[in-house]
């Protein structure tokens, strides 16, 4: 896709001030503002972007930010769909892509790559906030459209830049947080309390800064779906619901909430900074997040002997509710090593980062619709219907142990000139981004070590994209800045496979490779008014090439 965009941008310019209060009462006896700024020195990257930038002092004073996300939701143009406290499925949606385009996105901390490019979704594409916390943020960039070199076609809505600060001398801190959540609707009325308790600790020993920090997230969250069936009639045999009309318009029949989820999250984060010379900085960052939810549900619906149904067929099949009724067991493991360096004329920065699922189960009572079980399938056919499922009995559990990313990235920007008007960025960049995902069905959903059975989907593949990209920024007159980029890459996904079931037996389907390479143009003219008002034209093309989960993920259609 190509984009050109003409944006005029008004910015308030901030200017030091050193006069005592008594000097500054004199010269503004209006009682006028004056705001006072510090200069945040660019990133290597040096993106021609409109953007927009929130503070640690900003977030301190203005913004309750209870995890990450929160620091950039008084930001224009975005939109971060957090349902609740310890949701970990809140992607970012821009004036070019919504909720469920997490691909159109990329969100960096530190020059580590945060967003999971193994989706384009709302689920598990969403990026991965929890690796930073709010405390340890210096300042947040937002950099809007994809009209820098540096950045891949998945910068076509935004590029979100986290800095992260050190610490100086010994500190130590920690934080309680206690919510109350009032929920009201349909039949569901309930008081849904969270707690969070986080502390780090950090010193400086010389060349050497460390920092360590630890969280604790135990949450409720409110329904995050609802279970209906269309037309004005409930399941035979049923009384309760509640009568209401479809997105469409069209009668529905509201059976019952789901997604009534309890999170008990624990993220361990250590980050170690050398100085190995004035100039040169190595920096390893390990992050550690475990989840322990479980879903629930709850029905409106009554059977004729007064117990609660859940019922959403008149089969007597529970299918509708059964999804929404899980546990999940996962334990993430984050690795970024870097080394940057500096001098009055050149930046540089190498950073590699490796995200893995050590271990990610989710288990769900059987919703399968046929009944009878196969001496050669295993469970297959086993119908576990609500509300005897809730005690256990046949079920599926999803692994998704080994999926993950790694990146490697070199860049370096060299200033030209006596006053630094021109400067020449570059780099290369690597990553590569693996699917593996497994469901079987699973004699006890409740007990993740009994037998397994039949191996019902899989899901495998990789994908890899190489790059090299150059910027030239050229200053002609301190209002006039012109740049020019261009970035080529070379993409492939291999090693696909997918199993299916298909009645009693399992098909395996082995996909075929696929590769591209394509060069993407990006230009840029800025002039800077007075004021601070400055207009940019802007153009540029970008490839956004397919995750692996879009192309190896196990999709059905029909019945199984």
């Amino acid at each position: 896709s190509s984009f050109i965009a003409l944006a005029a941008v008004l910015t308030g310019t901030a200017t030091p001030a050193f006069a005592d209060e008594a000097a500054y009462a004199a010269e503004r006896p209006d009682n006028s503002i004056l705001v006072i700024g510090q200069k945040q020195s660019d990133t290597i990257e040096n993106a021609p972007s409109t953007r927009a930038q929130v503070t640690a002092d900003t977030i301190a004073t203005t913004v309750n930010a209870v995890s990450t996300e929160d620091t950039l939701k008084y930001l224009p143009s975005l939109v971060i769909r957090k349902r609740h406290i310890g949701d970990n499925f809140a992607p970012i949606a821009t004036r070019t892509s919504g909720l469920g385009a997490s691909a159109r996105s990329l969100i960096y901390a530190d020059g580590a790559l945060l967003s999971a490019l193994i989706g384009n979704n709302n689920g598990n594409g969403s990026p991965r906030w929890t690796l930073v916390t709010p405390e340890e943020i210096e300042r947040v960039d937002v950099l809007y459209g994809p009209f820098s070199a540096a950045y891949s076609g998945n910068s076509i809505g935004s590029v979100v830049n986290i800095t992260t600060r050190l610490p100086d001398k010994f500190e130590m801190r920690a934080t309680a947080l206690v919510n109350l959540q009032d929920f009201s609707l349909y039949g569901t009325q309930r008081t849904l309390p969270t707690s969070q308790f986080s502390g780090s600790i950090g010193n400086r020993f010389g060349p050497l800064a460390l920092f360590a920090s630890v969280t604790r997230t135990e949450a409720h969250s409110q329904p995050i779906s609802f279970t209906t069936i269309t037309g004005t009639a409930n399941p035979a045999g049923t009384t309760g619901g509640y009568a209401d009309l479809n997105k469409l318009g069209q009668s529905i029949r509201v059976l019952g909430a789901g997604g009534l989820e309890h999170h008990v999250q624990d993220t361990y984060k250590l980050k170690a900074a050398l100085d190995l010379t004035p100039n040169i900085r190595a920096t390893y960052v390990l992050g550690i997040w475990t989840d322990d939810t479980q879903g629930d549900v709850e029905s409106y619906l009554q059977s004729t002997s007064g117990t609660a149904s859940y019922k959403t067929a008149a089969s007597g099949a529970t299918t509708g509710f059964n999804s929404a009724v899980y546990t999940r067991d996962a334990v993430h493991f984050s690795h970024a090593l870097s080394l940057s360096g500096n001098t009055p004329k050149l930046d540089w920065q190498v950073v590699g980062t490796l995200y893995r699922y050590a271990h990610d189960w989710q288990n769900n009572p059987s919703p399968d619709t046929a009944t009878g079980t196969s001496a050669a399938t295993g469970f297959i056919g086993t119908r576990n219907d609500l509300p005897a499922g809730f005690a256990g009995g046949v079920g599926t559990i999803q692994k998704q142990d080994g999926t993950g990313w790694a990146t490697l990235d070199g860049k370096a920007a060299l200033k030209l000139g006596q006053g630094d008007e021109h400067i020449l960025s570059f780099g290369a960049h690597f990553d590569r981004e693996t699917l593996n995902a497994r469901t079987y069905t699973l004699a006890n959903w409740l007990d993740s070590d009994s037998a397994l059975g039949q191996l019902r989907s899989a899901s495998h593949g990789n994908t890899r994209t190489v790059a090299l990209w150059a910027q030239d920024e050229v200053r002609f007159t301190p209002a006039l800045t012109l740049t020019l980029g261009g970035r080529y890459e070379w993409w492939r996904a291999y090693g696909g496979f997918n199993t299916t079931l298909s009645t009693t037996v399992n098909s395996t389907i082995l996909q075929g490779e696929r590769q591209f390479d394509g060069f993407s143009p990006k230009a840029s003219l800025e002039w800077k008014g007075g004021n601070g008002f400055s207009v940019r034209l802007s153009a540029g093309q970008a490839w956004r090439t397919p995750t692996v989960g879009e192309l190896y993920q196990t999709t059905a259609v029909g019945t199984l």
